[in-house]
Order: C-alpha cells, then sequence, then structure tokens
C-alpha cells in the first residue's frame, strides 16, 4: 500500500491545477479519463461550470471554519476524482475548502484512471465510484480514514431508490443533481466535520 499511495502523491496536483486542467481539456474537446466521447465531453463542460460557481458561492460557516481550524492531526489528503463525474464536480468544491480552512490538511488530486492501483484499495460495493477522499497521516502515510462517494443523505437516497428500483434511471440522477444545488455543500461539509471529529478522538485515545 505504502508503495501505491507514494506513486499516486508524486503524479498529484492540486485542486486549483485540476480545475485548470478540466478547462483546458474541454476547451481542447476533450476529458479527463481513458476514454473520450461525446456524453463524457459534455458532462465535464457541465461540472467545470458547476465548480466554477460553487467555488464562488459555497460557504462554510463561522463555527465550522472555526472548528476546523482548530484541528491538531496533520493530514494529507488523496481526493480521487475525474471531470466527468457529477457527484465529484458537486462534492470536491466543498472538499477543497475544508482543506483551505485547516493549515493541518493538504489536499492532493489524482485521476482515476490514471490511479487504478489505487483506486481497487477504495472500492464502494466492489465498484470504482468516484470522488473518494483518502485521509492519510502526513507523517507516516497510514490510511486513518476515507469519504465518499457521496455526501451521507445522497448515499441514502441512492440506496432507497435502488431498493425500489433496482437502479438508477436519468429522472433520479437529475433529482439527485437538484438535491445537491439545495444542499449546498451542507451534507458534504457535516460529513467531513464528523470525520475530522473522529480522527481527533483516535488522536487523543492513542495519546492518553
Amino acid at each position: 500500500m505504502d508503495e501505491i499511495i507514494s506513486k499516486s502523491l508524486a503524479k498529484g496536483i492540486s485542486y486549483t491545477d485540476y480545475t485548470n486542467l478540466v478547462s483546458n481539456l474541454v476547451a481542447e474537446g476533450k476529458s479527463t479519463g481513458l476514454n473520450q466521447s461525446d456524453d463524457l465531453l459534455n458532462y465535464s463542460k457541465l461540472n467545470d461550470r458547476r465548480m466554477k460557481r460553487l467555488l464562488k458561492t459555497l460557504k462554510i460557516d463561522v463555527s465550522s471554519e472555526e472548528f476546523i481550524a482548530n484541528v491538531s492531526q496533520e493530514q494529507q489528503w488523496i481526493l480521487i476524482t475525474e471531470s466527468w463525474c457529477g457527484d465529484a464536480a458537486q462534492s470536491t468544491p466543498m472538499i477543497h475548502k475544508v482543506a483551505e480552512a485547516s493549515d493541518k490538511i493538504d489536499l492532493t488530486v489524482v485521476l482515476r484512471d490514471e490511479n487504478s492501483e489505487l483506486m481497487n484499495e477504495f472500492l464502494t460495493n466492489g465498484n470504482q465510484a468516484i470522488p473518494k477522499l483518502i485521509v492519510l497521516n502526513k507523517h507516516t502515510n497510514e490510511v486513518i480514514d476515507s469519504w465518499g462517494p457521496r455526501p451521507s443523505t445522497a448515499t441514502k437516497m441512492v440506496a432507497e431508490y435502488k431498493d425500489a428500483n433496482g437502479a438508477l434511471d436519468a429522472q433520479f440522477k437529475e433529482d439527485l443533481q437538484k438535491w445537491y444545488n439545495k444542499d449546498k455543500g451542507i451534507n458534504t461539509l457535516e460529513d467531513l466535520k464528523k470525520m475530522l471529529q473522529n480522527i481527533e478522538a483516535k488522536k487523543l485515545k492513542k495519546a492518553s
């Protein structure tokens, strides 16, 4: 695992560089990833606009910002994503903002298709679902937590719809994006805060 993580970190880029990469590829008529198609390009165009808008509009409330700023555990976050993923476009801007709010968190973005070994260590129900956030101890690269591919409320919505209907259809996917738009990143923020609280609690337990 150490070697896999080291390889992926070496290929990683900042979130700003990632969004610039997506914009530049879209301008060239391309998406990220090994496969190229009109559908993936159209999703990437939509997500490029979506990420730019969310970076401007998403807010972290004062109490959450104070909590994040006081996190003591030094962490390396690896965010696995691709430009065509709608869930990623909705969630990753908030992940970036949370990481920015703490001087203890370094965020590195890697592309799923270029890091299949890493992705295969963090499957969701056997699938390479993204976005996936991997949290490491910054000094040892030990995996201490992970998050994704969707915020908790969206995960519940997906599970309930699959139980009732067998699979996700176009109407549900549209409804899910509407939920993201109404939620404004709050559920993702709350999930990440809970994760950080758990990490801090584990650190205190080890120290005691």
